[in-house]
């Protein structure tokens, strides 16, 4: 029986990658960068099934040219790279990896708060540079962490996961979202206004989706109402923070630091402002980069795909409508 075709847009980790070869016919984009966007449409064109990341562009003239497709497999918690009504109103599943990402972005969340805080990255190219002549007694003073107040913007999975960390500190834990979690709720944070979170936190750090609603959300007026002392950490997507306010905000000390694993764009250019500041500590989007953790989303992603080209219910569907047209 011929196996069907599959275009997996990067190499991802070996365990996710054998269980498709055993199945499939698979092409592999093997470059570092992404495929280009020809490149990807002409893929797909011939493809059963799509294997795709966040920095792929999955839109509807594409998935028009891909008459074969039955399923798109993303390797990602998020899917905002993705015309999911396109692939709705084609019938084509689209599956994504929830959940596995939780504790290990958490985790990740609470090191970009705490190298911000005490100026790790900063003190580590201080040495280097060899600036270090004797200890100081105030020499590359930070932030406290323990007892601090920590904000927390978009309280689901991640953002509990970061306020359960946060009692190891004795942290008071506010957060803002749509309506209460009662699970923050029984671990002692306190929902409040946005400007009151920004006006009280001394670290803010932002876990909520990007939606046109949270697109910007960091401005000028946003990060005029924070603390001059205060840290912001964005784990979640780089548009939620407005670049240049934030350039601003840092350079006028207006807030004290910022520690970024997402940018806007990505990567950040290497022309940007934001990289000549000693209080922007800047990571390339790393926040789930374990080795277990990858691992599972190559094998979520796996799963997706074959049983998208089996005709079978994704395990994991973003949009699980599919279903009700058939």
């Amino acid at each position: 029986m011929t196996q069907p075709n599959v275009f997996v847009t990067r190499r991802i980790p070996d365990q996710g990658l054998a269980m498709i070869r055993q199945a499939c016919a698979v092409t592999i984009w093997e470059d570092e960068l992404p495929p280009p966007y020809n490149v990807l449409r002409a893929e797909a064109a011939r493809a059963d099934g799509l294997l795709t990341l966040l920095s792929d562009r999955v839109d509807a003239p594409l998935l028009a040219a891909a008459p074969r497709l039955k399923v798109i497999s993303q390797m990602a918690v998020g899917f905002d790279n993705i015309d999911l009504a396109a692939a709705t109103a084609r019938g084509i599943p689209v599956g994504h990896t929830p959940g596995v990402l939780t504790e290990t972005t958490a985790d990740f969340a609470f090191a970009l708060l705490m190298a911000a805080a005490r100026r790790v990255s900063e003190a580590e190219r201080f040495v280097r540079a060899g600036h270090w002549r004797t200890w100081g007694p105030t020499l590359l003073m930070g932030q406290d962490v323990h007892g601090a107040t920590l904000g927390i913007i978009g309280m689901g999975r991640i953002g509990l996961a970061v306020a359960r960390r946060a009692q190891g500190f004795a942290m008071r834990v506010l957060y803002h979202d749509r309506a209460e979690n009662p699970d923050a709720k029984a671990l002692g944070a306190e929902l409040c206004p946005l400007d009151d979170l920004l006006a009280q936190a001394d670290f803010v750090s932002l876990h909520t989706p990007l939606t046109p609603e949270t697109q910007g959300l960091m401005d000028a007026r946003a990060l005029a109402l924070m603390k001059p002392t205060a840290v912001l950490i964005n784990t979640a997507r780089g548009p939620i923070v407005d670049h240049r306010a934030l350039y601003e905000a840092l350079v006028s000390a207006r807030i004290a630091y910022a520690a970024l694993d997402v940018t806007d764009p990505e990567p950040i250019p290497p022309d940007s402002p934001l990289l000549a500041l000693d209080n922007c500590l800047i990571v390339p989007h790393i926040a789930s980069s374990s080795i277990a953790t990858r691992t599972r989303m190559a094998v979520m992603a796996a799963e997706n795909l074959l049983a998208g080209l089996r005709g079978e219910r994704l395990p994991h569907c973003a949009n699980p409508q599919v279903y009700g047209r058939r």
